[in-house]
């Protein structure tokens, strides 16, 4: 692959994702939404609590374990570095020769509106999913699948991007391996969408993957924002999951229900 352009964030996973590409693919040009790298302790997103400051511990000794601090960038990866929400106000002329690339990839960034997502839409362009859809779709969807005990659908979705908010026909599903750490367990599924879709970029297969409407009709869970309030994170970080479950319903989970899946 010769150049390839992400529309991305700023946390571990997010740069995590740019190194991966950046081993396939000549120039990454990566257009990064900076948000707090403190969630929790810094207002954002999320909002600043005692209780998300611990949520967020949680998910950054995970992040770290997967996917290291944050830190510099591949040389061959080319930035633009705005503040989040901003990127729907850029002209399109900004970005000249990232528009130019043979792939296009969103993952984390801001909802893209205006010329930008007819022009993405138009150029195929991938968005990761981290949620299985169509079960769980919306905001923190991993977290939510692991508040109903439906660890099963915890993972990611690679998919079509659309006009719509993660709507688009599937490509493939990214399924974590067991971990007995909940936290690790969604981390690592993000991690599984990393390299399954380095591994079919690699092997110029992501296009020959077969696309697949989402069925509304199988819709578990549409969350937002919102609705992931201090008490259910504290409901959560106090009572934790059922470990013989958790791992039972993981290593039985029924893979006909999921698209091409890749598991890590």
């Amino acid at each position: 692959m010769k150049n390839i352009t992400v529309f991305t964030s700023n946390q571990p996973r997010h740069i995590g994702l740019l190194k991966e590409l950046s081993k396939v693919s000549e120039k990454v040009y990566a257009i990064i939404e900076s948000k707090t790298v403190h969630p929790g302790k810094i207002d954002g997103f999320f909002k600043k609590s005692n209780v998300m400051h611990q949520y967020f511990k949680e998910v950054i000794k995970s992040e770290n374990k997967f996917f290291g601090n944050i830190n510099f960038l591949p040389k061959n990866v080319i930035p633009i570095v705005i503040r989040m929400g901003d990127l729907n106000n850029l002209k399109m002329s900004i970005l000249n020769k990232s528009l130019e690339s043979d792939l296009f990839i969103v993952f984390g960034s801001s909802f893209i509106k205006g010329d930008l997502i007819d022009f993405l839409v138009d150029k195929k362009t991938i968005n990761i999913h981290m949620g299985v859809s169509p079960y769980y779709r919306g905001s923190s969807c991993n977290f939510w699948a692991l508040k109903n005990s439906d660890y099963n659908y915890v993972g990611s979705t690679i998919h079509m991007l659309s006009k719509g908010l993660d709507s688009g026909d599937m490509l493939f599903h990214a399924l974590p391996s067991f971990e007995p750490n909940p936290f690790d367990y969604t981390m690592r599924s993000v991690k599984a969408a990393h390299l399954g879709l380095v591994t079919h970029i690699k092997n110029n297969s992501l296009y020959d993957l077969e696309r697949v409407i989402q069925n509304k009709n199988l819709e578990i869970s549409y969350t937002k924002n919102i609705e992931f309030s201090d008490e259910i994170a504290s409901d959560f970080l106090n009572k934790g999951v059922s470990l013989s479950v958790f791992k039972q319903k993981v290593e039985k989970r029924n893979l006909s229900e999921f698209i091409n899946p890749y598991i890590h």
